[in-house]
């Protein structure tokens, strides 16, 4: 059972913040759940425990310091644990103002809000609280195929204005680590997939077009490697290094399955001509076109996992095989939640705040560039 009883979570109605919320809430804990509901927060993704009187959702922005230092007087929780972030790379290349102040600003806001609460805490309470922020491995830049997987003491190298933006956040916290003493722990993440991540990402784009019928748009030669974590296994490490974590520290968090974007395409090609074999579209294969490469695309990334397993002993349950099966199976059952996510309020989103833009990726949502590098 979990020593943090009540926790503060932000970007709870994102991809990895919801899956987060809905195994706390099974957990027996109770969530503060802050999200800004920007198009990519969706509370159908928490709609199995909207009536949870342990869910408690809160539709506002991080950078609000007043509503959150509001909600941890009011709730008092053990832990802060922050997901909220803009997370895609080409929309970070079209557009960084917003990567800038989200995952910049609203994280000094975070840590500001957090100080303050922390320095009123006393006793059990102040032993207790812990910060955790959530970040990614694209802080590290890329590698080389003959290059070892990025270690804690990785030099940050950050190559997108979204990857900058995340290694600043990551910066800040360490700073209030050491020159405020807030209990904070920092974990990077290599690329995630599986239920409720918005169809913008690699994985779920692939299938929702492959679906269609529509062109399953592929990177430049598609040989961009990724590391590829399922995930609940990513959210059981949030929850192992909240619970057990050295203050101060930070751990990657891998699933030690790299992976080319071709192979991965052509992966959830062979699994949706397995499991809709009555498709117009077998083979599906055929449907992969190949597209200009994005500017400054990394070429690798790769997570050493060995602090995490060795002091931590956690583990990824999920194979690169077995985890893709889930995730495709997955959107198979649930056409109502793409449906409803699909609907037209992205495009919306993109028209809003991209109408000075005329990156391809943003004109057509069905055929949009893939991110191949984000979490």
């Amino acid at each position: 059972m979990s020593l943090h009883k009540t926790l503060l979570v932000t970007g709870g109605a994102g991809f990895i913040g919801s899956n987060f919320v809905l195994a706390a809430v099974a957990a027996g804990q109770t969530v503060i759940n802050l999200d800004a509901l920007t198009y990519a927060g969706n509370l159908g993704n928490l709609a199995s425990i909207a009536s949870n009187p342990r869910h408690i959702f809160v539709h506002g922005d991080i950078n609000d310091g007043e509503l959150v230092a509001k909600l941890l007087a009011e709730y008092r929780p053990s832990a802060v644990v922050h997901f909220a972030a803009e997370s895609h790379v080409d929309r970070s290349i079209a557009g960084p103002e917003a990567f800038l102040k989200t995952n910049i600003d609203g994280t000094f806001t975070m840590l500001r809000c957090a100080r303050a609460f922390y320095e009123s805490l006393a006793g059990e309470e102040k032993e207790l609280f812990r910060f955790l922020h959530v970040s990614t491995d694209e802080v590290y830049g890329t590698l080389t195929p003959e290059d070892p997987a990025f270690h804690e003491r990785t030099p940050y190298a950050p190559n997108s204005p979204y990857a900058a933006s995340k290694a600043s956040s990551d910066m800040l916290v360490r700073a209030w680590v050491h020159t405020y003493k807030l209990p904070a722990l920092i974990t990077n993440c290599s690329n995630n997939y599986g239920p409720f991540q918005f169809p913008e990402k690699l994985i779920p784009l692939m299938i929702l077009n492959a679906l269609a019928g529509k062109p399953l748009p592929v990177y430049g030669d598609g040989q961009q490697i990724r590391d590829w974590l399922f995930v609940a296994d990513h959210c059981s490490a949030i929850a192992t290094v909240l619970e057990n974590g050295r203050l101060g520290e930070t751990y990657n968090v891998g699933g030690g399955n790299q992976r080319a974007n071709l192979m991965v395409v052509h992966t959830v090609c062979a699994l949706l001509d397995e499991l809709r074999p009555d498709s117009p579209f077998v083979p599906h294969s055929k449907l992969i076109t190949y597209v200009q490469d994005r500017p400054g695309h990394d070429r690798r990334y790769a997570i050493d996992a060995r602090k995490i397993e060795g002091e931590l002993g956690w583990h990824a349950a999920e194979s690169f095989e077995t985890g893709m099966r889930k995730t495709v199976q997955w959107y198979l059952d649930n056409p109502e939640w793409l449906k409803d996510v699909t609907s037209g309020a992205y495009q919306q989103w993109v028209n809003k705040n991209y109408a000075d833009r005329s990156s391809a990726a943003f004109t057509d949502f069905a055929v949009a560039a893939v991110e191949a590098g984000t979490k």
